[in-house]
């Protein structure tokens, strides 16, 4: 092969056996090609391990076209194709992962929502608790009035002695109405409450309850409204509204024990992109109602909680820790949101986004004094459905007392049959949560089939919306909430009658 080198039979003895017939094969081809040469194989050292090398060179040829010698160069690659095949197995095992990417992280994805579910169960279960436990314990405490005056009445009528009882029938009528006012906030927060949208100016409202902010929060803190010019209605419960702006302006009063400032301020925003996603709303434009302290703030801990149902940092005995879980359900209930920012002692500012109506505010809310109704006895027949027999009772009692002629049934079975009678009806009164295979709304519909201008006034212990048909109440029809005064229950009768 040449006089400087080896012959090939040298080269052959020491090439690994796996790679002498590539070897022989490369000779061979490039003997017949008479091209260049490159290959590579393992040979075999003098302390007996192998290594690769890579041969690269020419054939050398007689005259007459016999090959005399491989003249060329040997490389040392062993460590080039250690790199290589590491380079192949780190390339092998990316593709790999690339092929089950896809499949790895939808099981960790559903192992996160998993973990986040049983985390939302944890936190919901936690405040079902502190909500059933504070729940009973303030409706104890107003069963044990109401049920105390009850007995005290029967004991002191039964003696004949009549002077204390008025006395427990105004303490019985008080904790009804704390318990029918605890029933609200609990809807309020739990998004079921009745609420009577109504085009609405914030400028005007908050106007009307400046005197009673300043008189509440006392003379110790400055309460300033700031309005704005062109300010967007809102489609809204306007007295929900207030209550809500009180709650907001207690809590900023209990805030400041040694006075201070409570700022309200109605501006236009329009709320997009990372401030919507930030408040996690809709991109659109809202009516901002903002109420500002300058107390002692909120740590990032109460904050996270301030809008649970019972939570409250005061003390036992003033407070229910419903009044911002209340604002919050209304605020949502209504469209909007309700956001805090506040910094340990600098204050807090809470804000209420309400969704801008299009039309026009026409309706006076700080006008809250409405003239008494004038009651006649007319002896129109109303017809009253209702699945519990003490309400029944009371509702034909009080109406029969007005002069009114009532008819019976006690669920929308026979409701209906009497709708779909000869019977004269002038107004139904039902209840919404009804047995007899239709609830309230839907017996109403079926009564109209054949008396198409019924009037009707669905009364309900809790919001049926979807039941009642949310916001979509025929003409002639009225949404009255148990428990219910009696001259609230006169003046929507008189009211449904009179339309």
């Amino acid at each position: 092969m040449g006089f400087d080198g080896l012959s090939l039979e040298q080269v052959i003895a020491t090439v690994h056996p796996e790679d002498k017939q590539g070897l022989i094969d490369a000779i061979n081809a490039v003997i017949t090609s008479g091209r260049v040469y490159a290959h590579q194989y393992r040979v075999r050292r003098a302390d007996g391990l192998y290594y690769w090398i890579e041969a690269n060179g020419r054939v050398d040829r007689a005259d007459d076209g016999t090959p005399l010698s491989f003249p060329g160069v040997l490389i040392n690659v062993d460590e080039r194709r250690a790199v290589a095949a590491e380079r192949d197995r780190a390339t092998a095992a990316l593709r790999s992962l690339n092929d089950t990417l896809e499949q790895r992280v939808a099981a960790r994805t559903a192992e996160l929502m998993q973990a986040e579910e049983k985390l939302r169960q944890s936190q919901k279960m936690e405040a079902v608790g502190q909500l059933t436990g504070g729940l009973a314990h303030d409706f104890n405490n107003l069963l044990a009035g109401i049920s105390g005056a009850l007995e005290l009445m029967n004991t002191r009528i039964a003696q004949g002695r009549w002077n204390d009882v008025d006395k427990y029938i105004v303490t019985a009528q008080g904790a009804a109405k704390r318990a029918a006012a605890l029933t609200h906030r609990l809807l309020a927060f739990s998004r079921r409450q009745t609420l009577d949208p109504q085009p609405t100016d914030v400028n005007r409202l908050m106007k009307g309850m400046t005197d009673l902010i300043q008189r509440t929060v006392g003379p110790s803190i400055v309460v300033e409204t700031i309005g704005t010019i062109g300010l967007w209605p809102t489609l809204v419960d306007a007295s929900q509204l207030e209550n809500a702006l009180l709650n907001l302006c207690i809590n900023a009063r209990d805030a400041m024990p040694d006075g201070g400032r409570i700022t309200i301020e109605a501006d236009n925003q329009w709320i997009e992109g990372d401030v919507a996603r930030m408040h996690d709303m809709p991109e659109g434009h809202y009516l901002s109602l903002c109420v500002t302290d300058t107390g002692t703030g909120m740590t990032p801990d109460v904050i996270a909680k301030a809008f649970d149902p019972f939570f409250t940092t005061k003390p036992i005995g003033q407070g229910t820790g419903l009044g911002l879980s209340m604002i919050y359900g209304f605020a949502n209930q209504s469209g909007g949101r309700v956001r805090i920012q506040s910094q340990v002692g600098k204050g807090t500012s809470i804000s209420l986004y309400l969704p801008r109506y299009d039309g026009t505010a026409t309706r006076d809310e700080s006008d809250v004094h409405q003239a008494p109704f004038e009651f006649t006895q007319s002896g129109e027949t109303i017809l009253i459905v209702d699945d519990e027999p003490t309400v029944r009772m009371l509702l034909t009692d009080a109406l029969g007392d007005l002069g009114y002629t009532l008819i019976e049934a006690a669920d929308s079975l026979a409701g209906l049959k009497l709708l779909r009678s000869d019977v004269h009806i002038d107004l139904l009164i039902t209840d919404v949560g009804l047995p007899g295979g239709m609830n309230g709304r839907q017996m109403a519909d079926a009564g109209r089939e054949v008396r198409p201008h019924l009037k009707t006034l669905f009364i309900t212990g809790y919001a049926e919306n979807a039941a009642i048909g949310d916001e979509q109440l025929g003409p002639g029809m009225r949404v009255l909430t148990k428990p219910f005064a009696i001259d609230a229950l006169a003046a929507r009768v008189q009211e449904l009658m009179s339309a």
